[in-house]
């Protein structure tokens, strides 16, 4: 298993310039005035009204100058009528400045009045299909976007292939829209989202970021300099985002910095939730709940304060229950904890388990992931640990779903294994660093690049918040009927 990254994140702040369009319309239409001021106007006349411009401090060699502007305001005015169709996508653009690079083709399906689905919608499954070419992707880059992750960054490191970024989900018997950020921002509009899980949830939500840049930009409004921890809003959309570390969902902390895999032994109090999320999330609207990849590490296990088992930690009289004992226990709490919550009116969406591809020996032992296209469907299989994690995923969820319902609660199931499961091209490796001399570097086939494969999930998450309506209400006739 990949060693997941422990250091800061490393955030490249860019300032953006927005362009202020009503001030620059009152610019032009007084350079307009000035322009055809009466001839018979004297100097002085005209010289008084430079000063309302420009202070009374202006020199008179400035004149010329304006002079010139105001040429350059008619030629504006008759070239533009001219030129508009190039505007179509300005608002767009103009709402982030480093959009530039980006090419227009990418915004030609994702106009603000996009309609939302009527109720009358054709069943289908988003999740079952495969990856098809999508040459207008990708819809940000590495420069354009400044939350990717240093080591999700693989443009800049030097990765030489560009074809994992244009692939698009076509699912079986319908289409999956591409992610159009201002619909997402308007059905989040007054709301709030938590990430909850490990990295690769992070990973998840600085792709949306990025994806949501081509609207807006979010500030920082984080609690804590801790880079695990952040808090993210949308000012103009009332939108939060936050993500909350929590690799095990359950209270863990590291008890030996080695353990018998030389990746660390951990104590997991397998009926006590991790309280840096759950203490947190009462008033979120949305959670998305992941995690997987920190259970394959040596662990020991606790229930009521006291030793049950553990995973492969060489104890004496301390019985191996493997790690998915743990990984089940982690994820039953989990949703007690959530059904637990007084306050908590949100839904909560499980994502699932997002499949590593090593090949050719573990994370630790050379293993690499170096292949430049997707998997078809009839290519892989899950199975191993992936059907497992999976397995056990959807277990634990239809059983918290079930008490859920009872409180009025609703899960949702973000179902991202098998499109993932199919994405053996879309991991940094060895491109999330700089080639180092003497130093051991991993290569990384659990995260993802950015852009990447998984900006898809926030094409799956958008389309079930898009259905949610249609959804809530089949569950409520549902109920009455019972």
């Amino acid at each position: 298993m990949q060693k997941e990254d422990h250091g800061s994140l490393s955030i490249r702040r860019e300032y953006q310039v927005n362009i202020n369009i009503s001030h620059q319309n009152c610019f032009f239409h007084f350079l307009h005035s000035l322009l055809f001021l009466p001839l018979s106007l004297s100097s002085k006349m005209k010289f008084q009204v430079m000063e309302l411009l420009f202070g009374k401090n202006t020199p008179k060699q400035m004149i010329p100058k304006v002079t010139l502007l105001a040429v350059f305001a008619i030629l504006v005015f008759t070239i533009t009528p001219l030129s508009y169709p190039l505007f179509r996508n300005s608002s767009s653009l103009m709402k982030n400045g480093s959009n530039n690079n980006i090419p227009s083709s990418t915004f030609d399906d994702l106009n603000e009045s996009t309609s939302l689905p009527s109720t009358s919608v054709k069943k289908c499954d988003i999740f079952s299909g495969e990856w098809v070419s999508n040459p207008k992707g990708p819809y940000y880059t590495n420069k354009t976007c400044w939350a990717i992750h240093e080591h999700q960054n693989c443009m800049k490191y030097g990765r030489p292939d560009s074809e994992f970024m244009k692939w698009k989900w076509k699912p079986n018997g319908c289409e999956l829209p591409i992610f159009n950020p201002f619909q997402f921002l308007e059905l989040v509009r007054g709301k709030s989202l938590a990430f909850v899980g490990d990295s690769v949830g992070r990973n998840h939500m600085q792709s949306m970021i990025c994806l949501l840049s081509r609207a807006e930009w979010p500030i920082d409004v984080s609690y804590t300099r801790d880079d695990y921890f952040m808090r993210w809003k949308y000012e103009n959309y009332n939108f939060t985002m936050a993500a909350f570390w929590t690799p095990h969902l359950v209270r863990s902390n590291q008890s030996n910095l080695n353990g018998p895999g030389q990746t660390g032994l951990f104590n997991l109090y397998l009926d006590e939730p991790d309280e840096k999320w759950i203490t947190q999330i009462e008033d979120f609207d949305y959670v998305i709940l992941n995690g997987g990849h920190w259970f394959t590490r040596s662990m020991v296990f606790y229930e009521e304060q006291k030793i049950v088992g553990c995973h492969y930690c060489l104890l004496e009289n301390v019985p191996d229950l493997t790690m998915y004992y743990g990984y089940r226990k982690a994820f039953r709490t989990a949703f007690k904890a959530i059904n637990r919550l007084k306050n908590f009116k949100g839904i909560t969406f499980l994502r699932t388990f997002a499949p590593s591809h090593f090949e050719n020996g573990m994370w630790n032992q050379g293993g690499n992931c170096i292949r430049t296209k997707p998997f078809r469907s009839n290519e892989t299989q899950l199975e191993g640990l992936n059907l497992e994690y999976y397995m056990i995923q959807l277990e634990e969820f239809k059983n918290g779903e079930k008490e859920a319902r009872k409180k009025g609660l609703k899960y949702r199931l973000l179902d991202t294994t098998q499109a993932t499961l199919l994405r053996p091209d879309g991991h940094p490796s060895r491109y999330g660093h700089w080639p180092s001399v003497n130093v051991t570097l991993y290569n990384d086939c659990v995260h993802w690049c950015l852009p990447g494969p998984i900006d898809t999930w926030s094409d799956f998450l958008l389309e079930m918040l898009k259905m949610e309506g249609v959804r809530s209400a089949q569950e409520r006739l549902r109920l009455d009927q019972d």
